[in-house]
């Protein structure tokens, strides 16, 4: 037990002292998240949207594997992209691997399918609850999607 509690000790010490090692890898940490996060709203909001507003063939197979990628094991993506980073890998030669950018890349992968379900769901809901107002104001489903999103920020948020 006295090892656990010389770890803790040290812990402290380090995040208390804010020790500068630690706060680079929190910070770095924060960076990877937030652009990762950032990159998947930006294709993930109109993806969901599309396909809660816009009827098509292929439509319902898409919503399923969407829904289906939502529960995508984080050891798969980090498999797939170390296949795709590697130095045999078909994006080998840019040097990616390790890095800060292919850790972006795998949590685009993870966020993005969440992000867009969750949108598509969202988006759907209010589509029910606003249609007939949009529509007597001109407004189609391709009109609406801004202020849709808009109206369901905090909801999507």
């Amino acid at each position: 037990m006295a090892g656990f509690g010389d770890a803790l000790n040290q812990a402290l010490v380090l995040v208390i002292g804010f020790d500068e090692t630690l706060t680079e890898i929190v910070v770095l940490s924060l960076r990877v998240s937030l652009t990762a996060v950032a990159i998947a709203t930006v294709i993930g909001l109109p993806v969901g949207a599309a396909l809660a507003l816009f009827k098509f063939r292929g439509r319902t197979f898409l919503v399923v594997v969407l829904n289906a990628l939502m529960g995508l094991p984080p050891v798969i993506v980090g498999l797939i992209v170390y296949l795709f980073l590697s130095r045999a890998g078909p994006f080998g030669v840019l040097g990616l691997l390790f890095t800060p950018a292919a850790m972006i890349v795998a949590q685009v992968l993870l966020v993005t399918p969440i992000i867009a379900a969750l949108t598509r769901q969202v988006v759907e809901d209010m589509w029910v609850e606003y249609e007939e107002q949009l529509r007597s104001l001109g407004a189609g489903p391709g009109r609406a999607v801004l202020t849709l999103l808009w109206d369901g920020r905090f909801t999507l948020l």
